[in-house]
């Protein structure tokens, strides 16, 4: 579950750990990748043979060695999930962080959801 992945992303951003390995799920390499893309991710790369699958992470740091990424917050969760239409989407943190959804069209960010004019459930928040 992503939940799991963003915990571990967080704790070793608050360790001072920049790389860390989770086991593979094919939803979980959908918002890594997706992390890459908008930037808060260095990379994140499938490794593994078929029963021992995980995916490497790598957080991206700024030029003064810290990382990009601050803080986490989960929107949607299996006891409460959030759906919004593309025009009730909005910016994060006055557009310093961003939200991730999933849509028809695949896991994006707010910003990209509403350029494409499609809603879905929020999963996160990001900055």
């Amino acid at each position: 579950m992503y939940i799991n992945m963003l915990n571990r992303i967080k704790n070793s951003i608050l360790a001072g750990k920049n790389r860390l390995k989770v086991p593979f799920a094919k939803f979980d390499y959908e918002v890594a990748q997706a992390l890459v893309k908008a930037g808060y991710l260095e990379s994140a790369e499938k490794k593994g043979r078929s029963i021992k699958k995980i995916i490497d992470i790598n957080i991206k740091l700024d030029d003064n060695g810290n990382p990009k990424v601050s803080d986490i917050k989960l929107i949607s969760k299996p006891s409460h999930k959030a759906y919004k239409g593309y025009s009730d989407l909005r910016r994060s943190k006055h557009g310093y962080g961003d939200y991730f959804m999933t849509t028809s069209k695949g896991i994006m960010t707010t910003i990209e959801a509403r350029k494409a004019k499609v809603g879905g459930e929020l999963l996160f928040e990001i900055w």
